[in-house]
């Protein structure tokens, strides 16, 4: 492949990228009701943010961990979908590491681990503002292989 393929392939894998994501906020009611909105995505990568409001704490005023746990979730969702291939969780593992207050603005950081076959395995790192790490998640996903966006090629990146 020359130089120019590569870039195009690049581009094209970027563009999809963007497109798969876009798609799956715009039906994803329960991220976009909790105030998610995805910073950065690329094949294999996606950055989530969210502000903890007050109906999301428990009852020791910190952030529910159920809500940490849908934050990096999404992350990954969204970084593991981002061939625009159809991909689900398999399983998935958190560590709460400490806690978020109300008013903290949080953000999940997804990176592709690896990627074989119809398996992957996503690590997801949530920080605060201040680069305090609150959770570490490891999902492990599994393609079912229809496309997110019919109206988007399939990358193979």
């Amino acid at each position: 492949m020359t130089a120019s393929e590569q870039e195009d392939a690049g581009t094209s894998a970027q563009r999809i990228a963007e497109g798969t994501a876009r798609r799956m906020l715009a039906d994803d009611a329960a991220s976009t009701s909790l105030g998610m909105t995805v910073e950065e995505v690329r094949p294999g990568y996606a950055r989530v943010k969210m502000a903890i409001r007050p109906d999301m704490l428990n009852g020791f005023k910190i952030m529910h961990g159920g809500f940490t746990f849908t934050l990096a979730d999404t992350a990954f969702a969204v970084a593991c979908n981002s061939y625009n291939k159809m991909t689900v969780a398999q399983s998935c593992d958190v560590d709460f590491t400490n806690s978020a207050k109300e008013g903290d603005v949080l953000t999940a950081e997804c990176t592709e681990a690896l990627r074989r076959g119809r398996s992957g395995i996503y690590d997801v790192t949530v920080t605060n503002q201040d680069g305090t790490i609150i959770a570490l998640f490891r999902g492990k996903s599994r393609t079912l292989g229809q496309p997110i966006d019919p109206s988007l090629p399939q990358s193979e990146v």
